[in-house]
């Protein structure tokens, strides 16, 4: 039944993303670069800049039908309605503000569970919102390597109007594993350093992270 399940959902997001494209290029003129640079048995953390709701079915459309992203959603995201049916199926739900045990247990699994796991490094669509430092650290836990995304607009984005709509492309960068952002000469802070200063180290290798991004 299990089994049943999985497969009805794996076709449902298959369709999705094929009507989702469709959409997207005739309203956004949408524009994927770098899928080449994924190989599709490997499993990735997927991270990009969170600005607007569209950077959910963006980031979908940037890795294909074929390959479905598990999303890690706060809980807030349920109030969307046309977002809802899309993060109760394919995303693993936390409460970001009131962050427990529980929803550090719930990312461990689905890390597990899935091999293409996307996470929005700041949280929250505010701007200038500092990243936290989860995707760090989970990239550690888990060993995966961190994909970074960029999405790009020329015009408003979030979009507003139906009239002034902008054109987006979505560049996907070179994967890398975390140890490499611990190896930069840019990163003064070593590892054995930390005993009193975590917290400040891994803000530093998130800021690193969200560089990435911005450089894709």
């Amino acid at each position: 039944m299990q089994h049943v399940k999985e497969l009805c959902k794996t076709i449902l997001y298959f369709v999705s993303i094929c009507i989702l494209w469709v959409v997207t290029k005739i309203l956004f003129r949408l524009r994927v670069k770098g899928r080449e640079k994924t190989e599709k048995e490997k499993g990735y953390i997927i991270v990009a800049r969170h600005r607007s709701y569209w950077d959910i079915p963006l980031l979908a459309l940037a890795l294909g039908g074929r390959r479905k992203i598990h999303f890690i959603s706060q809980i807030k995201m349920l109030k969307n309605p046309f977002l809802y049916p899309f993060i109760k199926l394919y995303s693993t739900i936390i409460d970001r503000d009131n962050f427990k045990r529980e929803d550090f247990r719930k990312i461990i699994e689905a890390l597990k569970r899935n091999k293409l796991i996307a996470i929005f490094p700041e949280g929250t669509t505010r701007v200038k919102k500092r990243a936290k430092t989860g995707v760090v650290r989970f990239a550690e836990i888990s060993g995966k390597e961190i994909l970074p995304i960029n999405i790009q607009a020329k015009g408003p984005y979030p979009p507003r109007c139906l009239f002034r709509l902008p054109r987006i492309s979505v560049s996907i960068g070179n994967p890398f594993f975390i140890d490499e952002l611990k190896g930069q000469e840019s990163l003064s802070l070593r590892r054995e350093q930390i005993a009193t200063q975590e917290t400040r180290y891994y803000q530093r290798l998130s800021k690193l992270v969200m560089e990435r991004i911005d450089s894709t």
